[in-house]
């Protein structure tokens, strides 16, 4: 980090413990902020002096945390809620709110800014803390970019993409806002500043990898990067909220499905970050991308350029099911794909068909997985319980769907209305109870609080997700070929893992 006083400080709040209780531990991840790498770099390539303070790296109690922020003297700390799980940016609000409530404290001369898809999702809520100064309604970029050149200071009514207070503490919006087009991807958003991460001893060596990513072996979870080759998704799945940070009204009913699209940097950009990470030591990678699997003209060159370039990493990649082509497994095998997430979410048609994801019928999820597999590719099955048309029992299709696809992991997950979504919406104007406090959105939290469906109250479908979960990860035939693929070590660790039972405060817990 530069010790000169940076312009910007991009501080990622901590949020392990409660967002992932005795998982935060060992099990959890810890990523690298590819967001604030990113925000970083554009500044950074227009003149200004960035810092990252990343506090899930390194952990520090919210007084020292703040003390960190103030001795930079920062002319602004943005805070990044962003995160590669769809609910990130509302459980990072766990600790962003009271960390950026004593910096207010402590450091009243530091301005504070709030970025991420939750503060996208409900910017004037967000921008009416007491601690706040100013809320992003989208990615943030030309809004830093036009703040800072006003010397933060000047016409704030002029900044695209914000909102503001006034002098009198009134919330006002700033001008249109706008998002970084393809075509300006690679100049305006070049690459990732990843010489701003802390480390122990070598570079991203205090990240580590998801437990199942290096085969369910911790020894080769660190160090770990993620990274995007592109950004947003062409879909709008009723659940999902990941393209809201596309946003640039500020209607108040304004979801990610309004702003669905997706930008692509260059292979070329790509493929020198790629060469970066190698460089620095790493070897397990995840290419965060919502829909990686999808444009030939972008995934090919990347994918044939690791391979050209001898880069033999450990990837993890995305796809929808209807999105999987048979013909590019290999190529994907052979660039290091050794992982594909497929979103199958739900075992009933109906449900599927609910949620926007009904063009399935037309794809046999079965022949899919099993083709993935055959190209000696794992599979990442992610799965949903309580969406609005779930009952038991076809939440028990879902989970049927699970144990006969037996993918070499799985994601159970208790359905959100998550801020941004359309199903947000939905369940306020169907007046059902939503989440009050940034933990009730946290899918392993204590105080989780998933969606109730037509039919189900909440506690049900979060008793029938944790139940489906250990019912997965114990079931003899999942653990035998576990130990037939990855070795016996990769069982006992799935073992030790099932052992770990969530406390769920809707439970009684």
């Amino acid at each position: 980090m530069s010790m000169s006083r940076p312009d910007v400080c991009f501080v990622v709040p901590n949020i392990a413990a409660k967002a992932y209780q005795q998982l935060a531990n060992v099990y959890s991840a810890v990523e690298p902020p590819t967001w604030a790498l990113l925000l970083a770099s554009t500044i950074r390539a227009h003149g200004w002096e960035p810092a990252i303070l990343d506090f899930e790296a390194q952990p520090a109690d919210t007084e020292a945390a703040a003390e960190q922020i103030g001795e930079l003297r920062p002319k602004i700390a943005v805070f990044v809620m962003y995160g590669q799980n769809p609910n990130s940016g509302s459980t990072s609000m766990i600790g962003a709110g009271e960390l950026a409530s004593q910096l207010r404290r402590s450091h009243p001369e530091i301005k504070i800014g709030f970025i991420g898809s939750h503060v996208s999702a409900l910017p004037l809520e967000v921008v009416q803390l007491p601690y706040v100064d100013i809320a992003f309604i989208n990615e943030g970029v030309h809004a830093l970019l036009a703040l800072l050149k006003s010397d933060l200071d000047e016409a704030p009514e002029k900044v695209p993409g914000i909102w503001y207070k006034d002098k009198h503490g009134v919330p006002r919006p700033g001008a249109p806002g706008c998002v970084v087009t393809s075509a300006q991807m690679d100049t305006l958003m070049p690459g990732y500043a990843w010489d701003l991460l802390p480390k122990r001893s070598a570079a991203l060596d205090l990240y580590r990898a998801h437990f199942w990513h290096t085969n369910f072996l911790h020894e080769k979870r660190t160090p770990f990067a993620a990274i995007y080759t592109s950004l947003g998704c062409q879909f709008g799945c009723n659940f999902c909220m990941i393209n809201i940070v596309n946003r640039t009204s500020y209607g108040t009913d304004s979801t990610a499905a309004d702003s669905r699209g997706m930008r692509f940097w260059s292979p070329e950009l790509m493929l020198g970050e790629f060469e970066k990470l190698w460089d620095m030591g790493v070897r397990t990678l995840r290419i965060s991308d919502e829909m990686f699997f999808l444009n030939r003209r972008y995934y090919v060159p990347i994918l044939e350029g690791l391979i050209a370039r001898g880069l033999k990493f450990n990837l993890w990649a995305y796809a929808r099911v209807d999105s999987v082509r048979k013909d590019q497994l290999e190529l994907f095998k052979a660039a290091g794909v050794n992982w594909l997430c497929l979103g199958i979410e739900a075992g009933n048609q109906f449900v599927r068909v609910e949620i926007d994801k009904g063009r399935f019928q037309q794809v046999d999820i079965r022949q899919v997985v099993s083709d993935v597999k055959d190209a000696e590719i794992g599979v990442l099955g992610n799965y949903m319980f309580g969406l609005p048309e779930d009952t038991i029992e076809t939440m028990t299709e879902t989970l049927d769907l699970a144990l006969e696809l037996q993918c070499e992991h799985a994601n159970f997950y208790a359905a959100q209305a998550l801020p941004g979504s359309p199903l947000y919406l939905y369940a306020k104007r169907e007046g059902w109870d939503l989440p009050q406090r940034p933990e009730e959105y946290a899918f392993l939290s204590y105080e989780c609080k998933p969606l109730r469906t037509k039919y189900l109250e909440a506690s049900e479908v979060l008793r029938f997700r944790d139940e489906a979960w250990h019912r997965y990860f114990s079931d003899p035939g999942y653990l035998g070929m576990i130990e037939q693929k990855f070795g016996i070590d990769a069982r006992t660790n799935i073992e030790d893992l099932a052992k770990i039972r969530l406390k769920r405060k809707l439970l009684g817990d």
